[in-house]
């Protein structure tokens, strides 16, 4: 007799989906979504965003590293374009390009 598993769902549409829930104006970084969804690194999570293709609705602008800092990506452009998208939110970033966890973090920072 065949034991009924539960279907697991493919690791990115897993990362997806915790992304989609952080809300406009608010950060998390890589690795607490790699804790949210178990089983994964917060490298994993950098890859899956880098994979989201353009014109999604996957807010993948809202996942900086755990410095409070976008990461480099895209020669430069997508960092801009990032920083971009997440100042037109209302998330400011000081001088050294970090933000403030307190102010615009989704979850409790555990980095």
């Amino acid at each position: 007799m065949k034991e009924n598993k539960p279907e697991k769902r493919p690791l990115y549409a897993q990362i997806y989906e915790i992304v989609r829930q952080i809300p406009p104006g608010k950060v998390a970084s890589y690795g607490q979504i790699a804790r949210i969804v178990g089983g994964c690194t917060p490298r994993m999570v950098g890859y899956a965003m880098s994979a989201i293709r353009s014109g999604s609705d996957i807010p993948w602008q809202r996942v900086i590293n755990s410095q409070g800092k976008v990461s480099v990506h895209g020669h430069g452009i997508g960092t801009a374009l990032q920083r971009q998208l997440l100042e037109e939110e209302g998330v400011e970033f000081d001088a050294s390009g970090r933000v403030d966890w307190d102010e615009v973090g989704w979850l409790e920072l555990e980095d």
